[in-house]
């Protein structure tokens, strides 16, 4: 059984294309190019669940034309429209030089000046002109903290931990 734990969103699957299976693919990471991927993990009806990749064909940056293996009518493309895409944290580049903001959501977030815990990250907010991190805090709050790469000291894949700088006064 896969867990949610063990995956981070990279997408969602937009409407099929054409009457042979083929789906629109919108995604904030292209990691499942970068390391080649055999499959990825959709959620359907709340559970887990992977598709290996058959073929896929860029159309821009941010979107490719999908095709799953067995996925070859487009009814059952269709039973997949609006369905989050996942990649496994373990089949992820080991890279600390480039980690991408998906797949920091879960990371933990540590002040590097008190080095207390602020909380785990839920969300990477960018609909807005600053990127900022949606964290829930021990206590159960949500605070939304700037994910400037300046305050930025350190991420640990490995440990699933953020340290940065957060500037004074948002946690009081």
């Amino acid at each position: 059984m896969i867990r949610q734990q063990d995956v981070y969103k990279i997408g969602r699957i937009g409407k099929p294309h054409g009457i042979k299976g083929e789906l629109n693919f919108l995604f904030d990471d292209d990691v499942f190019d970068r390391v080649d991927a055999d499959y990825l993990i959709l959620e359907v009806d709340g559970i887990l669940v992977p598709f290996f990749i058959e073929e896929y064909r860029w159309r821009s940056d941010g979107h490719v034309l999908l095709k799953l293996c067995d996925i070859d009518t487009q009814e059952r493309a269709r039973e997949l429209t609006g369905c989050d895409v996942f990649f496994p944290h373990k089949l992820a580049p080991d890279n600390e030089d480039y980690v991408s903001w998906a797949q920091i959501i879960g990371f933990s977030l540590q002040d590097s000046e008190s080095g207390k815990t602020v909380g785990i990250i839920r969300n990477v907010d960018d609909t807005t002109i600053n990127l900022l991190f949606e964290v829930e805090t021990p206590e159960g709050e949500e605070v939304l903290i700037p994910a400037n790469n300046d305050l930025i000291d350190d991420i640990d894949p490995a440990k699933r931990t953020l340290r940065m700088r957060v500037p004074n006064g948002l946690l009081d």
